[in-house]
């Protein structure tokens, strides 16, 4: 096609959807493409150093009309919560749950959009159970106290350990002045990051989701465990998860994850947090957050073998995935790296 405009990337946090014509030879004008002739993707520029050149080659090979838009474990050190995530094959986002509202940011600052996560707890005994305690301040300065619910909880905790070991998932609970406490499991010597991932039911911030974070120093000997090397299958509890998916950084993709036991199919999984599984990514090196979004739907007890996810990874590199899953009232975790180009 000639004659056709290239967008221009935009630098910064944005969003560009484009239609791409599967045929070429034939000029539309925008919007006037039948929709058996095109398939859509979306880019996420986060930072501006996210290759705003490899986009702008990406689009400029791509004649396109676009658009833009501003508790059980084998593997030690994982726990969950205490408290009883789910994946379908529709494309579309309105059958995703959680898909109407994604937070945006990597959850590495204790600020954002005028919302605040403050404690006094900055270091934490090794070798017991801790009680984080933590609030949430909104853009007038006082505590938060209305949230919304998220996969049927109104706040998440994530904490992980600054080698992506020893991966927690709790859900606090919050007293009448706006004080969360977070029981935590015993957590091993060095440098924790633990993430509070939840959305105001009031105010400027209300339907919109943050995810922020504050570092606990916990004393002692703390040799780095190695990240695994990148691979597409692991196991847990007797159970294999298989990963497929080349996801790109800044890429909207689809992972896809299956389940066997025994070689087996699993068919059978429970819902938690009212999906089927719930999946959490932190990248290496500085332990950027990501929650990757369930797609299939949840009916009764028997879900799997295959789910899939909505990946929108922001950062090339080695992520750990953390995929957690119910059945026989048992909830189980397992944990491998995925490499993102």
């Amino acid at each position: 096609m000639t004659g056709a405009r290239r967008a221009r990337p935009q630098a910064g946090t944005g969003t560009v959807s484009c239609s791409f014509p599967r045929t070429t030879g034939v000029v539309r004008p925008p919007g006037k493409i039948p929709a058996s002739m095109v398939t859509s993707y979306r880019f996420t520029a986060r930072h501006r150093g996210l290759a705003a050149v490899g986009v702008a080659a990406a689009l400029a090979l791509t004649p396109a009309a676009c658009g833009s838009s501003g508790n059980s474990s084998s593997m030690p050190g994982m726990a969950h919560g205490g408290t009883s995530s789910a994946v379908s094959t529709s494309p579309s986002t309105d059958d995703m749950p959680g898909m109407d509202r994604m937070a945006s940011g990597n959850g590495l600052s204790d600020t954002q959009g005028g919302y605040r996560l403050t404690s006094k707890d900055t270091t934490a005994p090794p070798g017991k159970q801790n009680a984080y305690r933590f609030t949430v301040t909104g853009p007038d300065g006082k505590p938060v106290t209305g949230f919304a619910l998220d996969q049927t909880k109104r706040m998440h905790l994530y904490a992980i350990r600054s080698d992506l070991t020893g991966f927690q998932h709790v859900h606090p609970t919050m007293a009448a002045d706006g004080t969360w406490t977070a029981a935590l499991s015993s957590l091993t010597p060095g440098s924790w990051r633990l993430f509070a991932s939840f959305t105001p039911d009031a105010g400027p911030g209300k339907g919109k989701d943050f995810v922020l974070s504050r570092t606990v120093a916990v004393p002692g000997n703390a040799p780095k465990t190695p990240l695994p090397a990148p691979s597409t299958s692991t196991q847990a509890d007797g159970y294999t998860v298989t990963v497929k998916g080349e996801p790109m950084a800044g890429m909207a993709h689809t992972l896809t994850v299956r389940i066997a036991k025994d070689g087996k199919p699993v068919t059978d999984l429970q819902p938690y947090l009212d999906t089927y599984a719930h999946l959490t990514a932190f990248h290496e090196g500085d332990a950027a957050f990501a929650h990757l979004h369930p797609t299939t739907k949840v009916s009764g007890d028997h879900g799997g073998p295959g789910l899939t996810f909505h990946a929108e990874l922001p950062t090339s590199g080695n992520w750990r995935l953390f995929l957690q899953f119910q059945t026989g009232g048992t909830l189980h975790a397992a944990a491998l790296t995925l490499r993102v180009g």
